[in-house]
C-alpha cells in the first residue's frame, strides 16, 4: 500500500514538472491543468496511505517535497510568466512571497501532531491555493503567444496570491478530505460524481476553469465556518 501510494505521489510530481515546462513555453492551458492534475493525485495519495496502518515517514517526506514543486514552484513559475509583462517587480515579489508562504505551510503542517487534524488543516492547503491561480488562469488564458489581458486581470491576479500567501501561513481552519468526507457522509460517492459530470459538462462549453475556480473559491470562503460547526460539540 505504501507503495502504491508513493507511486501516486511521484505521479503528482511528474505533472507538477510537465506544468512548468509547458509555462516556460506559453502553453498555460496544458500546464495550468498539469497543476490541476497534481491536486488530484495528491488528494489520492494521502487516501491510500490511510489506508495503511503502518506510519509511512518516507512518504509524508516525499509528498511534501513534492507538493512544492506542484503547488509552490509550479503555480508561481506559471503565474509570473502570465503576468509579468503588466508586473516584472511586484509580479517577482508577489510570487516569491506565495511560494515562502507554500513552504512554510508544509514545513508547519510536518511538525503539527495529527491529533489535532482531525478534520481539518491550520492554514489553507497549499493544493487548494495551487489549484485557484491554475484555475483563475484557465479562465483568462489567451493563448500561446502574444497575449492582451484586460487591464484588471493583473491587478486581481497579484492580490489573490498575496491572499493565498496570507491565507496558508495563517491559523484559519479549513477543511480535509475526512472533514469533507464527514460533512457529506453517505452522500460523499454521489457528490463526487455529480462534480465530475458538471465537469465535463462545463468542458464541453469551454467554461471548466470558470467551474473549478468557483468550487475552490467555495471551499476557500466556506470551509472555516463550516469547520467551526462541525466541532462545535467537541
Amino acid at each position: 500500500m505504501n507503495l502504491l501510494a508513493n507511486s501516486i505521489t511521484v505521479l503528482s510530481l511528474v505533472f507538477g514538472f510537465v506544468s512548468i515546462i509547458f509555462s516556460m513555453e506559453g502553453h498555460f492551458t496544458f500546464a495550468s491543468w498539469a497543476i490541476i492534475l497534481s491536486v488530484i493525485f495528491d488528494g489520492l495519495d494521502g487516501q491510500v496511505a490511510r489506508k495503511n496502518p503502518v506510519p509511512n515517514q518516507f512518504g509524508k517526506e516525499l509528498d511534501s517535497l513534492a507538493d512544492v514543486v506542484c503547488f509552490g514552484v509550479a503555480p508561481s513559475l506559471l503565474g509570473y510568466i502570465f503576468i509579468y509583462k503588466a508586473f516584472h517587480f511586484w509580479a517577482t515579489l508577489a510570487l516569491f512571497i506565495y511560494l515562502f508562504s507554500s513552504v512554510m505551510r508544509l514545513a508547519k503542517y510536518n511538525i503539527t501532531p495529527k491529533e489535532k487534524l482531525s478534520n481539518y488543516f491550520y492554514g489553507l492547503p497549499t493544493t487548494v491555493s495551487g489549484g485557484v491561480l491554475a484555475s483563475f488562469i484557465l479562465i483568462f488564458r489567451k493563448g500561446n503567444d502574444v497575449y492582451v489581458l484586460p487591464e484588471y486581470v493583473p491587478t486581481i491576479f497579484l492580490l489573490l496570491v498575496l491572499l493565498l500567501a496570507f491565507l496558508m501561513v495563517s491559523r484559519v481552519r479549513y477543511l480535509n478530505l475526512d472533514g469533507l468526507k464527514r460533512l457529506f457522509g453517505e452522500k460523499t460517492t454521489v457528490t463526487v460524481l455529480l462534480l465530475v459530470a458538471l465537469l465535463i459538462l462545463d468542458a464541453i462549453l469551454k467554461k471548466a476553469g470558470v467551474f473549478i475556480f468557483t468550487l475552490f473559491l467555495i471551499y476557500l470562503l466556506f470551509s472555516p465556518f463550516v469547520v467551526k460547526r462541525l466541532n462545535s460539540g467537541h
